[in-house]
């Protein structure tokens, strides 16, 4: 019961961490940074700088150090605690006096305490990852550089569902790479689930078609806070853009998945750790991939206020209160997310961490039809309704239809039967 109520809590801090990373970089993308005073007669610009967006993701993965470190200070000044000062007193002998080996006791607990984790870790049987392997989580970092770079651009010309929903089709990746290089197997059942997910994202991507948001002609007797409160204007040509470009991120997010599935298969490490090194690793190169890119296009005059103005982007956020603190709101859920679906991948594995996180597209769904960045839409239900179904059916979470397709196996494994391990 514990371990599946510790499943649990991984879960919905998954999803509610992924929330917020989705909703908080839409909120970025819709604030005006240029013309934005009434009645001047210019274009509104917004906020356009997907790959500053990625960058200071990495900031946030590696902000999990800082966890790391406290937790470290906390465990070595608790151990050099000494058992008085910890709360512990020495018991009285038969004759009255107090024992004179009650601290030596207690400090001889307290070190076998302190050894426990160190003799845990020997009777594993993967190394630990030190030494140059660490280098080996660049690549993953690289994937979600490619990845998350283009899912960034994609949401600029969708709103926040189509970009969830979209990423749907994570869940296929994943699946193929993990039988291909992972040996998984899959049930019948669950290649169904992956093709019923798959269906669930086209007409996901079908409704940001025929349904895009235009409200260009409502904007222009509108103040600029009700203005801010709509989606930006799209066409049916960007839409179908952005969920290509949502779509094909998820082979780079699926090989980053398999690859640290991998790792934490093969060796012995904390998740937040792959975390952090991973958002070291993730930073430097997308910063040295920045600067280059500023020196030949955002330099120049065609560059000029564009995505890869480096200058420009980071005016923009250290000049505007609310770039600046959704920045900072981001660095902190996106380290928490990275986090805790790390955490259900070690504990199940890569493809049934992508197929719980499209659970999280209801709550972005709702949230922007609160927010009105987006319009009710029935194919939009549709969609989304096969693509829970079918998540909740690889899971193990419903009945496979037919008694053909049924294997209690598979399913009771898909949830975590030993004790989580606490880190």
């Amino acid at each position: 019961m514990a371990s599946r109520t510790a499943f649990a809590f991984l879960v919905a801090m998954m999803l509610f961490t992924g929330v917020c990373n989705t909703l908080l970089t839409k909120y970025q993308d819709m604030q005006c940074v240029r013309n934005c005073e009434p009645g001047s007669g210019a274009k509104r610009a917004t906020f356009h700088q997907p790959v500053l967006q990625t960058a200071q993701m990495f900031v946030g993965e590696m902000g999990c150090w800082l966890v790391v470190g406290i937790m470290a200070l906390w465990k070595r000044y608790a151990i050099n605690l000494s058992p008085r000062e910890r709360g512990y007193e020495a018991v009285s002998t038969d004759d009255g006096q107090p024992n004179a080996d009650a601290d030596d006791v207690g400090a001889s607990l307290m070190e076998a305490t302190a050894a426990a984790p160190k003799f845990a870790d020997q009777e594993l049987e993967s190394p630990v990852l030190t030494g140059w392997r660490v280098f080996l989580l660049a690549l993953p970092a690289i994937c979600d550089i490619c990845g998350t770079t283009l899912m960034n651009a994609g949401l600029l010309m969708v709103v926040p569902s189509i970009y969830q929903m979209t990423r749907g089709a994570l869940v296929l990746f994943v699946a193929i790479f993990s039988v291909a290089f992972l040996r998984r197997r899959l049930q019948p059942f669950q290649w169904i689930s992956l093709v019923g997910v798959v269906l669930g994202v086209a007409l996901v991507g079908l409704a940001g078609a025929l349904y895009h948001e235009n409200k260009g002609n409502a904007k222009d007797h509108l103040s600029p806070q009700a203005v801010l409160e709509m989606a930006p204007t799209s066409s049916a040509l960007l839409s179908v853009i952005g969920v290509l470009l949502i779509a094909g991120a998820q082979i780079f997010t699926a090989t980053q998945f398999v690859l640290e599935e991998w790792t934490l298969e093969k060796w012995a490490i904390d998740p937040i750790k792959v975390v952090g090194w991973e958002g070291i690793f993730g930073f430097f190169v997308t910063i040295t991939i920045m600067a280059i890119l500023h020196l030949y296009i955002g330099a120049t005059n065609a560059g000029r206020y564009g995505p890869f103005d480096m200058a420009e982007g980071w005016k923009q956020v250290t000049t505007n209160r609310n770039l600046g603190i959704s920045s900072i709101l981001i660095m902190i859920s996106i380290g928490g997310f990275n986090f805790f679906g790390l955490s259900v991948t070690r504990t199940v594995s890569a493809t049934s961490r992508s197929t719980i996180d499209t659970c999280r597209t209801l709550f972005i769904w709702l949230v922007s039809l609160c927010l009105r960045w987006e319009t009710f839409k029935w194919l939009q239900v549709v969609g989304f309704a096969i693509l829970v179904y079918f998540t909740f059916l690889f899971n193990g979470l419903v009945e496979p239809p037919f008694r053909c397709l049924k294997n209690q196996e598979v399913v009771e494994e898909l949830l975590p039967e030993e004790p989580i391990e606490h880190q």
